[in-house]
């Protein structure tokens, strides 16, 4: 089971993790969870276009760009929310 993926050298615990090979091309969909604490910097992270992915587990390493996300929160400004996070990477 894959409890890590690191974006941009920044690690995110990840509780469900989901790999494919399409094309030879590598997609992976991960779900995490996010604080209010941690929102700011979790979306500046994701604002970017681009990602060096890594997954050390696995010894995958490439570059992606988020092809799916949702949430289910919107309001993680408020204290002590917590929303989950589900994001799919795909090799660019």
């Amino acid at each position: 089971m894959v409890n890590e993926i690191r974006l941009n050298q920044t690690p995110i615990k990840v509780y469900e993790y989901m790999e494919e090979l399409e094309n030879g091309l590598h997609r992976i969909t991960v779900s995490f969870k996010v604080t209010s604490e941690e929102y700011h910097d979790i979306a500046v992270l994701l604002y970017q276009e681009t990602f060096d992915i890594q997954v050390p587990e696995q010894g995958l390493n490439f570059r992606g760009r988020i092809t799916n996300y949702s949430t289910s929160i919107t309001n993680l400004y408020e204290k002590g929310n917590v929303g989950d996070y589900q994001v799919t990477f795909s090799e660019i």
